[in-house]
Protein backbone atom coordinates (compact mmCIF):
# COMPACT_ATOMS: atom_id res chain seq x y z
CA UNK A 1 0.00 0.00 0.00
CA UNK A 2 1.32 3.43 -0.93
CA UNK A 3 2.33 5.46 2.10
CA UNK A 4 1.75 9.18 2.58
CA UNK A 5 5.39 10.20 2.06
CA UNK A 6 6.40 7.72 -0.65
CA UNK A 7 8.93 9.44 -2.91
CA UNK A 8 9.95 12.03 -0.29
CA UNK A 9 13.71 12.07 0.41
CA UNK A 10 15.11 13.19 3.76
CA UNK A 11 18.68 14.05 4.72
CA UNK A 12 19.06 13.67 8.49
CA UNK A 13 22.14 15.35 9.98
CA UNK A 14 20.95 15.00 13.58
CA UNK A 15 22.10 12.86 16.50
CA UNK A 16 20.80 11.42 19.77
CA UNK A 17 17.00 11.76 20.26
CA UNK A 18 14.85 14.63 18.86
CA UNK A 19 16.04 14.71 15.24
CA UNK A 20 16.41 10.94 14.79
CA UNK A 21 12.93 10.34 16.23
CA UNK A 22 11.55 12.99 13.88
CA UNK A 23 13.16 11.42 10.81
CA UNK A 24 12.07 7.93 11.93
CA UNK A 25 8.46 9.09 12.02
CA UNK A 26 8.89 10.46 8.49
CA UNK A 27 10.33 7.08 7.47
CA UNK A 28 7.29 5.39 9.05
CA UNK A 29 5.14 7.45 6.66
CA UNK A 30 7.17 6.15 3.70
CA UNK A 31 9.94 8.74 3.29
CA UNK A 32 13.43 7.63 2.29
CA UNK A 33 15.73 8.77 5.13
CA UNK A 34 19.52 8.97 4.90
CA UNK A 35 21.48 9.53 8.12
CA UNK A 36 24.46 11.74 7.27
CA UNK A 37 27.15 10.95 9.85
CA UNK A 38 30.72 12.14 10.19
CA UNK A 39 33.46 9.54 9.52
CA UNK A 40 34.87 9.65 13.04
CA UNK A 41 32.01 9.18 15.52
CA UNK A 42 28.66 9.42 13.79
CA UNK A 43 25.51 9.47 15.89
CA UNK A 44 26.62 9.51 19.55
CA UNK A 45 23.64 7.39 20.50
CA UNK A 46 25.24 4.38 18.80
CA UNK A 47 27.75 4.05 21.63
CA UNK A 48 25.74 5.31 24.61
CA UNK A 49 25.11 2.88 27.45
CA UNK A 50 23.14 0.79 28.02
CA UNK A 51 23.77 -1.33 24.95
CA UNK A 52 21.13 -3.42 23.19
CA UNK A 53 21.88 -5.90 20.39
CA UNK A 54 25.31 -4.37 19.81
CA UNK A 55 24.39 -0.67 19.78
CA UNK A 56 23.10 1.91 22.22
CA UNK A 57 19.56 1.07 23.30
CA UNK A 58 18.36 4.59 22.47
CA UNK A 59 19.85 4.36 18.97
CA UNK A 60 18.04 1.10 18.35
CA UNK A 61 14.62 2.57 19.11
CA UNK A 62 14.77 5.78 17.02
CA UNK A 63 16.52 4.74 13.79
CA UNK A 64 14.48 2.07 12.02
CA UNK A 65 13.97 2.25 8.24
CA UNK A 66 16.96 4.51 7.54
CA UNK A 67 20.20 4.36 5.59
CA UNK A 68 23.56 5.64 6.85
CA UNK A 69 26.27 7.47 4.93
CA UNK A 70 29.66 8.66 6.17
CA UNK A 71 30.43 12.22 5.09
CA UNK A 72 33.02 14.71 6.36
CA UNK A 73 31.35 18.11 6.10
CA UNK A 74 34.47 19.86 7.38
CA UNK A 75 36.05 19.31 3.95
CA UNK A 76 34.92 21.11 0.83
CA UNK A 77 34.50 17.84 -1.08
CA UNK A 78 32.20 16.54 1.64
CA UNK A 79 30.14 19.72 1.49
CA UNK A 80 29.93 19.41 -2.30
CA UNK A 81 28.66 15.84 -2.00
CA UNK A 82 25.95 16.91 0.44
CA UNK A 83 24.86 19.76 -1.85
CA UNK A 84 24.75 17.25 -4.70
CA UNK A 85 22.43 15.08 -2.58
CA UNK A 86 20.37 18.14 -1.62
CA UNK A 87 19.40 18.65 -5.26
CA UNK A 88 17.37 15.45 -5.13
CA UNK A 89 16.15 15.82 -1.54
CA UNK A 90 12.91 17.23 -0.17
CA UNK A 91 13.81 17.71 3.50
CA UNK A 92 17.00 18.43 5.45
CA UNK A 93 17.00 18.15 9.25
CA UNK A 94 19.91 19.38 11.35
CA UNK A 95 20.49 19.78 15.06
CA UNK A 96 23.72 21.75 15.39
CA UNK A 97 24.03 24.93 17.41
CA UNK A 98 23.01 28.10 15.55
CA UNK A 99 25.83 29.26 13.29
CA UNK A 100 27.48 25.87 12.74
CA UNK A 101 25.78 25.13 9.43
CA UNK A 102 26.52 28.67 8.23
CA UNK A 103 30.22 28.22 9.03
CA UNK A 104 30.14 24.99 7.03
CA UNK A 105 28.51 26.82 4.12
CA UNK A 106 25.43 24.64 4.48
CA UNK A 107 22.89 26.99 6.05
CA UNK A 108 19.42 27.39 4.56
CA UNK A 109 20.42 30.32 2.34
CA UNK A 110 23.15 28.25 0.69
CA UNK A 111 21.22 24.99 0.55
CA UNK A 112 18.16 26.52 -1.10
CA UNK A 113 20.39 27.83 -3.91
CA UNK A 114 20.97 24.18 -4.78
CA UNK A 115 17.30 23.30 -4.29
CA UNK A 116 14.65 26.02 -3.83
CA UNK A 117 12.09 23.32 -2.93
CA UNK A 118 14.05 22.08 0.09
CA UNK A 119 12.36 22.13 3.48
CA UNK A 120 15.10 22.86 5.98
CA UNK A 121 14.39 22.13 9.66
CA UNK A 122 16.77 23.18 12.45
CA UNK A 123 16.16 21.63 15.87
CA UNK A 124 18.01 23.42 18.66
CA UNK A 125 17.65 23.92 22.38
CA UNK A 126 16.80 27.62 22.41
CA UNK A 127 16.06 28.46 18.76
CA UNK A 128 17.97 30.53 16.24
CA UNK A 129 17.38 33.89 17.90
CA UNK A 130 17.44 35.35 21.41
CA UNK A 131 20.16 35.70 24.05
CA UNK A 132 20.33 31.94 24.75
CA UNK A 133 20.53 30.85 21.11
CA UNK A 134 24.15 29.68 21.16
CA UNK A 135 24.13 28.18 24.67
CA UNK A 136 24.71 24.48 25.14
CA UNK A 137 21.98 22.50 26.83
CA UNK A 138 20.03 19.30 27.24
CA UNK A 139 16.43 18.43 28.05
CA UNK A 140 16.87 19.18 31.76
CA UNK A 141 18.18 22.66 30.97
CA UNK A 142 15.35 23.46 28.58
CA UNK A 143 12.60 22.46 31.03
CA UNK A 144 14.34 24.42 33.78
CA UNK A 145 13.64 27.63 31.86
CA UNK A 146 9.93 26.93 31.33
CA UNK A 147 8.57 26.59 34.86
CA UNK A 148 7.99 22.88 34.39
CA UNK A 149 10.93 21.76 36.51
CA UNK A 150 10.15 24.38 39.17
CA UNK A 151 6.59 23.11 39.48
CA UNK A 152 7.82 19.53 39.83
CA UNK A 153 10.30 20.44 42.54
CA UNK A 154 7.91 22.74 44.40
CA UNK A 155 5.19 20.14 44.54
CA UNK A 156 7.50 17.37 45.67
CA UNK A 157 9.17 19.49 48.32
CA UNK A 158 12.65 18.37 47.28
CA UNK A 159 15.27 19.60 44.83
CA UNK A 160 16.08 16.02 43.86
CA UNK A 161 13.12 15.60 41.51
CA UNK A 162 14.01 14.81 37.88
CA UNK A 163 11.48 14.54 35.03
CA UNK A 164 10.86 10.88 34.21
CA UNK A 165 10.88 11.52 30.45
CA UNK A 166 12.53 13.95 28.04
CA UNK A 167 9.64 16.34 27.50
CA UNK A 168 11.61 19.03 25.67
CA UNK A 169 13.43 16.59 23.40
CA UNK A 170 10.38 14.59 22.36
CA UNK A 171 7.47 16.95 22.89
CA UNK A 172 9.24 20.21 22.12
CA UNK A 173 11.65 18.89 19.53
CA UNK A 174 10.29 15.85 17.73
CA UNK A 175 6.54 16.48 17.68
CA UNK A 176 6.82 20.11 16.63
CA UNK A 177 9.44 19.37 13.97
CA UNK A 178 7.33 16.59 12.45
CA UNK A 179 4.29 18.88 12.43
CA UNK A 180 6.25 21.77 10.91
CA UNK A 181 7.76 19.59 8.20
CA UNK A 182 4.43 18.02 7.20
CA UNK A 183 2.76 21.44 7.07
CA UNK A 184 5.63 22.78 4.97
CA UNK A 185 5.24 19.87 2.55
CA UNK A 186 1.54 20.66 2.26
CA UNK A 187 2.28 24.32 1.63
CA UNK A 188 4.92 23.45 -0.97
CA UNK A 189 2.29 21.64 -3.02
CA UNK A 190 0.72 25.02 -3.81
CA UNK A 191 3.68 27.41 -3.54
CA UNK A 192 6.29 25.24 -5.23
CA UNK A 193 8.98 26.44 -2.84
CA UNK A 194 10.41 25.12 0.40
CA UNK A 195 10.90 26.97 3.66
CA UNK A 196 12.97 27.20 6.81
CA UNK A 197 11.66 25.80 10.11
CA UNK A 198 13.20 26.98 13.39
CA UNK A 199 12.30 24.48 16.14
CA UNK A 200 13.27 25.41 19.70
CA UNK A 201 12.97 22.58 22.19
CA UNK A 202 12.51 25.09 25.00
CA UNK A 203 9.72 26.89 23.13
CA UNK A 204 8.05 23.56 22.49
CA UNK A 205 7.65 22.87 26.21
CA UNK A 206 5.37 25.85 26.80
CA UNK A 207 2.27 24.31 25.18
CA UNK A 208 2.57 21.52 27.77
CA UNK A 209 2.52 24.26 30.40
CA UNK A 210 -0.75 25.87 29.26
CA UNK A 211 -2.89 24.49 32.14
CA UNK A 212 -0.28 25.51 34.72
CA UNK A 213 0.15 28.92 33.11
CA UNK A 214 -3.61 29.46 33.03
CA UNK A 215 -3.89 28.80 36.77
CA UNK A 216 -0.91 31.04 37.43
CA UNK A 217 -2.45 33.91 35.47
CA UNK A 218 -5.83 33.46 37.16
CA UNK A 219 -4.39 33.41 40.69
CA UNK A 220 -5.33 36.47 42.78
CA UNK A 221 -1.78 36.63 44.17
CA UNK A 222 1.55 34.84 43.75
CA UNK A 223 0.90 33.01 47.01
CA UNK A 224 -2.29 31.51 45.56
CA UNK A 225 -0.74 30.45 42.25
CA UNK A 226 0.07 26.96 43.55
CA UNK A 227 -3.49 25.70 43.11
CA UNK A 228 -3.41 23.47 40.02
CA UNK A 229 -6.13 20.81 39.98
CA UNK A 230 -4.14 18.63 37.55
CA UNK A 231 -0.87 18.43 39.48
CA UNK A 232 -1.84 17.39 42.99
CA UNK A 233 -3.87 20.25 44.43
CA UNK A 234 -7.01 18.10 44.39
CA UNK A 235 -7.29 14.93 46.43
CA UNK A 236 -9.62 13.44 43.80
CA UNK A 237 -6.87 13.73 41.17
CA UNK A 238 -3.77 12.23 42.74
CA UNK A 239 -1.78 9.07 43.35
CA UNK A 240 -2.03 6.87 46.43
CA UNK A 241 0.07 4.08 47.93
CA UNK A 242 -1.55 0.76 48.88
CA UNK A 243 -0.86 -1.51 51.85
CA UNK A 244 1.48 -3.66 49.73
CA UNK A 245 3.50 -0.70 48.43
CA UNK A 246 1.79 -0.42 45.05
CA UNK A 247 0.22 2.76 43.70
CA UNK A 248 -3.09 3.76 42.15
CA UNK A 249 -3.92 6.85 40.10
CA UNK A 250 -7.26 8.44 40.90
CA UNK A 251 -8.63 10.88 38.31
CA UNK A 252 -12.18 11.41 39.56
CA UNK A 253 -12.47 15.09 38.61
CA UNK A 254 -16.09 15.01 37.48
CA UNK A 255 -18.81 14.73 40.10
CA UNK A 256 -20.25 11.51 38.67
CA UNK A 257 -16.90 9.74 38.94
CA UNK A 258 -16.14 11.18 42.38
CA UNK A 259 -19.61 10.29 43.69
CA UNK A 260 -19.37 6.66 42.59
CA UNK A 261 -15.80 6.32 43.87
CA UNK A 262 -16.86 7.59 47.30
CA UNK A 263 -19.86 5.26 47.38
CA UNK A 264 -17.76 2.18 46.62
CA UNK A 265 -14.93 3.23 48.94
CA UNK A 266 -17.30 4.17 51.75
CA UNK A 267 -16.29 7.85 51.80
CA UNK A 268 -19.69 9.39 51.08
CA UNK A 269 -19.19 12.07 53.72
CA UNK A 270 -16.87 13.81 51.24
CA UNK A 271 -19.28 13.89 48.33
CA UNK A 272 -20.03 17.64 48.11
CA UNK A 273 -17.57 20.29 46.94
CA UNK A 274 -14.67 17.97 46.18
CA UNK A 275 -12.94 20.87 44.36
CA UNK A 276 -13.02 23.15 47.40
CA UNK A 277 -9.36 24.03 48.26
CA UNK A 278 -10.19 24.28 51.95
CA UNK A 279 -11.46 20.70 52.05
CA UNK A 280 -8.48 19.07 50.33
CA UNK A 281 -6.41 18.18 53.44
CA UNK A 282 -9.33 16.32 55.05
CA UNK A 283 -10.26 14.50 51.82
CA UNK A 284 -6.63 13.58 51.13
CA UNK A 285 -6.27 12.17 54.64
CA UNK A 286 -9.34 9.97 54.14
CA UNK A 287 -8.17 8.76 50.73
CA UNK A 288 -4.66 8.04 51.97
CA UNK A 289 -6.12 5.96 54.79
CA UNK A 290 -8.43 4.08 52.46
CA UNK A 291 -5.72 3.07 50.01
CA UNK A 292 -3.20 2.29 52.72
CA UNK A 293 -5.64 -0.11 54.38
CA UNK A 294 -6.10 -2.19 51.22
CA UNK A 295 -3.76 -4.17 48.99
CA UNK A 296 -3.59 -3.47 45.28
CA UNK A 297 -5.51 -6.64 44.44
CA UNK A 298 -8.23 -5.78 46.96
CA UNK A 299 -8.69 -2.35 45.40
CA UNK A 300 -8.65 -3.83 41.90
CA UNK A 301 -11.36 -6.31 42.90
CA UNK A 302 -13.46 -3.67 44.62
CA UNK A 303 -13.47 -1.37 41.56
CA UNK A 304 -13.18 -3.90 38.72
CA UNK A 305 -16.67 -3.16 37.40
CA UNK A 306 -16.69 0.54 38.26
CA UNK A 307 -16.09 3.41 35.82
CA UNK A 308 -14.47 5.93 38.17
CA UNK A 309 -11.10 6.82 36.52
CA UNK A 310 -9.07 4.65 38.89
CA UNK A 311 -6.06 2.82 37.44
CA UNK A 312 -3.00 0.98 38.74
CA UNK A 313 0.39 2.65 38.34
CA UNK A 314 2.33 0.25 36.10
CA UNK A 315 6.06 -0.19 35.70
CA UNK A 316 7.52 -0.03 32.18
CA UNK A 317 7.61 -3.81 32.02
CA UNK A 318 4.00 -4.06 33.17
CA UNK A 319 2.97 -1.40 30.65
CA UNK A 320 4.56 -3.36 27.80
CA UNK A 321 2.68 -6.51 28.86
CA UNK A 322 -0.63 -4.73 29.50
CA UNK A 323 -3.40 -6.50 27.52
CA UNK A 324 -4.78 -3.24 26.10
CA UNK A 325 -1.33 -2.21 24.91
CA UNK A 326 -0.81 -5.66 23.45
CA UNK A 327 -4.17 -5.52 21.67
CA UNK A 328 -3.23 -2.22 20.04
CA UNK A 329 0.20 -3.64 19.08
CA UNK A 330 2.12 -0.68 20.47
CA UNK A 331 5.25 -2.81 20.84
CA UNK A 332 6.55 -5.02 18.05
CA UNK A 333 9.69 -7.08 17.40
CA UNK A 334 11.44 -8.23 14.25
CA UNK A 335 11.72 -12.00 14.02
CA UNK A 336 15.36 -11.68 12.94
CA UNK A 337 16.18 -8.93 15.45
CA UNK A 338 14.04 -9.93 18.38
CA UNK A 339 16.18 -8.25 21.08
CA UNK A 340 14.92 -4.84 19.95
CA UNK A 341 11.34 -3.94 20.86
CA UNK A 342 10.01 -1.11 18.71
CA UNK A 343 7.49 1.49 19.80
CA UNK A 344 4.78 2.00 17.21
CA UNK A 345 4.19 5.37 15.62
CA UNK A 346 0.90 6.17 17.39
CA UNK A 347 -0.69 7.74 14.31
CA UNK A 348 -0.27 4.68 12.10
CA UNK A 349 -3.19 2.35 12.71
CA UNK A 350 -1.92 -0.35 10.34
CA UNK A 351 1.75 -0.11 11.29
CA UNK A 352 3.62 -3.35 10.61
CA UNK A 353 7.23 -3.72 11.66
CA UNK A 354 7.85 -6.24 8.89
CA UNK A 355 7.69 -3.35 6.44
CA UNK A 356 10.56 -1.57 8.21
CA UNK A 357 14.29 -2.18 8.13
CA UNK A 358 16.47 -2.54 11.22
CA UNK A 359 18.53 0.48 12.33
CA UNK A 360 21.51 0.82 10.00
CA UNK A 361 25.04 -0.12 11.01
CA UNK A 362 27.51 2.76 11.02
CA UNK A 363 28.00 4.16 7.49
CA UNK A 364 26.82 0.86 5.93
CA UNK A 365 25.11 2.46 2.91
CA UNK A 366 27.82 4.99 1.99
CA UNK A 367 29.06 3.40 -1.23
CA UNK A 368 25.58 2.43 -2.48
CA UNK A 369 24.24 5.95 -1.89
CA UNK A 370 27.17 7.60 -3.64
CA UNK A 371 26.89 5.21 -6.58
CA UNK A 372 23.19 6.07 -6.75
CA UNK A 373 24.10 9.75 -7.01
CA UNK A 374 26.41 9.15 -9.96
CA UNK A 375 29.80 8.89 -8.29
CA UNK A 376 32.14 6.23 -9.69
CA UNK A 377 33.95 3.49 -7.81
CA UNK A 378 37.21 5.33 -8.44
CA UNK A 379 35.86 8.55 -6.96
CA UNK A 380 34.54 6.69 -3.93
CA UNK A 381 37.95 5.14 -3.29
CA UNK A 382 39.53 8.59 -3.56
CA UNK A 383 37.01 9.91 -1.03
CA UNK A 384 37.99 7.12 1.36
CA UNK A 385 41.69 7.84 0.96
CA UNK A 386 41.29 11.56 1.55
CA UNK A 387 39.00 11.18 4.57
CA UNK A 388 35.87 12.55 2.86
CA UNK A 389 33.84 9.46 3.74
Amino acid sequence: MKQTLDGIKVLDLTRLLPGPLCSMYLADYGAEVVKVEDPFIGDYARDMEPMLAGSGALYQLVNRSKKSISLNLQKSEGKDILLHMVREADILIEGFRPGVMKRLGLDYEEVRKANPRIIYCSITGYGQTGPYAEMAGHDLNYVSYTGLLYESIRRSGTAAVMPAVQIADIGGGTLHSVTGILLALLKRNSSGTGEYIDVSMMDGVFPFMIPAISYHLAAPSPEDSGFNPLTGSLACYNVYRTADERWFALGALEEKFWRRFCEVAGLSNHLPNHWDPAKQPAIAEQLTGFFHSHTASQIADKFKDEDVCLTPVLSIGEAIDNPHVQARRIFQNWAQYEEVTNVKNPLLQDFELDGCTIPPARWVDTEAILLGHGYSDKQIQQFKTSGII
